[in-house]
């Protein structure tokens, strides 16, 4: 299967995610391409939409290895195990979450203009990104999400190395991928087309969702 855009594949999900309109969820993207993607979930079941900021703890000089997650409203996970085994103490993880922190505090003003974040607690979640290729970021989601309540998370992504898929399945309660791969080179190739976007595209279905007209200039 090959989508057009990021557009086609939301509403592709949306199709597959039909069954949760019931459950009310709320529908959360993974800036920047999977939030283009969450607009159209979330039309599709008629939940309101936000993006999920995180932001991935590298390891020192090994920024590939994931050593933990912070997410907003305060919230740090860790991957104790893996700390250990890197010889990191907790001042070290504590000193680099300070400084995503921050990053995540300085993206989140950008993105919503103070507004604050949907609430998650006890609610069912869609955690929706244009793709997975390593599933760093959508696994940091996933712990984040636990971390701050969520009541059922439900994972969907258009496009997923299979193997990558399985191992993300046991941290969500429920996955949508309608194009697994055994092999994948890179998560645009399952589109037509597929454009960077930006982060004004991304503020804009923001404002757009929260009902803000955007000003002269802006867009």
């Amino acid at each position: 299967m090959r989508f057009d855009d990021r557009a086609d594949a939301g509403r592709e999900l949306g199709e597959r995610l039909r069954f949760l309109r019931e459950r009310h969820p709320i529908v959360l993207g993974l800036p920047r391409g999977g939030v283009v993607v969450a607009r159209e979930v979330a039309d599709a079941l008629g939940a309101p939409l936000d993006a999920l900021l995180v932001r991935k703890i590298g390891a020192p000089r090994q920024p590939e290895l994931a050593v933990g997650a912070v997410g907003e409203g305060g919230v740090l996970v860790t991957n104790t195990g893996l700390q250990q085994r890197l010889g990191l103490s907790h001042e070290d993880v504590e000193a680099a979450a300070r400084h995503e922190f921050a990053e995540l505090d300085r993206r989140a003003a950008r993105y919503r203009r103070g507004r604050p974040a949907l609430a998650v607690t006890g609610r069912t979640v869609v955690l929706v990104d244009d793709g997975v290729a390593t599933g760093a970021t959508v696994r940091a989601a996933l712990r984040v999400l636990r971390a701050r309540g969520a009541g059922r998370v439900v994972l969907a992504v258009p496009v997923a190395p299979a193997d990558v898929l399985e191992e993300l399945a046991a941290s969500a309660d429920h996955t949508v991928c309608p194009n697994p791969r055994v092999w994948m080179r890179a998560v645009g190739h399952a589109y037509r087309d597929f454009p960077e976007v930006t982060d004004a595209q991304v503020i804009a279905l923001l404002d757009e969702e929260a009902g803000v007209t955007p000003h002269r200039g802006e867009g």
